[in-house]
């Protein structure tokens, strides 16, 4: 039994939507577009045109940049999307399931919820710094559990998952499950990516995005990185002509040997002030716990949450807070060294008063 053979019946069964034939130099009268380009396109590539229904040069340019091979990965809008399709291709409403860990990121929650799936949540502890029990999520699994989703490092609670258990849950759910290994922060943390593995295990997916260390959030554009078979029925079900012309066209640019390297140098400045921050905040006394992060954010265990978040608004600085098991804690984003320094200015305020 291969992946893709878990996937819904009907998917295996579909068919790409086929789009009118692209050629280049030819007179295109077979796609219902205008002949004129508006006065304000300012593109590379004009905008009364469709654009590829897969963008070819962004993917070999994002397989390049995160060492695959061009039919291992398709471009997604953000991904957010990458989890979307991959829970339309798997899941069948009102039989299959999804594990996951809790707290992580609600998306994927979310998204079961829209298909229909169960959701399978292993809690984690915050004495044991959130550490994911692979024994533990292995056990929560049945046979019904056709994803598996793991954040690594996690939001919001910023730790990884050690290598060796993410090959043993590989291992584990081999032929009965699709390991999803969420990597939008891996740029922040001094753990390889997964990405090399994808040729040694078919059931291994990967999550990459443009949105955090590479500083293009607006422009929603990450990919999935997976087994062909995988990718092709991902394909088959993503909406025809899903990137647009601008942001294929931004996207291009900000992967130029250049951007990345300014942009690696903002990652590396992010680090160095997320330590920095930490320690700074642990001091405070109404500060309970600042937990270790991989990230490019932390999370703090405070006093009184509605104190410390109405202090902060009212110095026009946001928290990210989340209630439930988290109703104690906030969710505090690296910014800027400036922006940094306010912040440690708004919390001795709040100590002084």
């Amino acid at each position: 039994m291969t992946i893709a053979s878990l996937a819904r019946p009907e998917i295996r069964a579909l068919k790409p939507y086929t789009a009118a034939v692209q050629v280049d130099d030819t007179i295109r009268l077979n796609a219902n577009e205008m002949p004129w380009a508006n006065n304000n396109d300012c593109f590379r590539r004009p905008l009364n045109r469709y654009p590829e229904i897969r963008p070819s040069a962004l993917n070999a340019l994002l397989a390049q940049h995160y060492g695959c091979q061009p039919q291992n990965l398709i471009v997604t809008r953000g991904s957010s999307e990458g989890i979307d399709l991959l829970m339309r291709v798997f899941c069948r409403a009102g039989q299959d399931s999804v594990a996951t860990t809790t707290p992580t990121f609600s998306m994927y929650r979310h998204y079961a919820a829209v298909q229909g799936a169960r959701i399978i949540e292993c809690t984690t502890s915050r004495d044991d710094g959130f550490a994911v029990d692979v024994g533990a999520l292995l056990g929560a699994c049945d046979d019904t559990t056709r994803l598996v989703f793991v954040c690594s490092p996690n939001n919001p609670t910023g730790n990884v998952i050690a290598r060796d258990d993410l090959v043993d849950l590989l291992k584990s759910r081999r032929n009965k499950s699709a390991v999803i290994v969420d990597e939008a922060y891996i740029e922040f943390a001094e753990q390889a990516s997964m990405v090399e593995l994808v040729g040694h295990f078919e059931n291994l997916v990967v999550l990459r995005t443009l949105s955090k260390a590479r500083a293009v959030a607006g422009a929603r554009c990450g990919c999935v990185i997976a087994a062909e078979p995988v990718i092709q029925l991902l394909d088959n079900v993503q909406a025809p002509y899903a990137l647009a012309t601008p942001v294929v066209e931004c996207v291009e640019n900000i992967l130029q040997a250049d951007c990345i390297d300014e942009a690696d140098g903002w990652t590396r400045g992010v680090v160095s002030e997320r330590d920095r921050l930490m320690v700074a905040i642990r001091e405070f006394p109404f500060v309970r716990r600042v937990w270790p992060s991989s990230a490019n954010f932390f999370l703090v265990e405070v006093r009184d949450v509605t104190a410390l978040l109405e202090h902060c608004v009212g110095d026009r600085i946001l928290l990210r807070y989340f209630g439930g098991d988290l109703a104690d804690c906030v969710r505090i984003t690296v910014g800027s060294a400036a922006e940094n320094d306010l912040l440690l200015q708004s919390f001795r305020k709040l100590r002084a008063s």
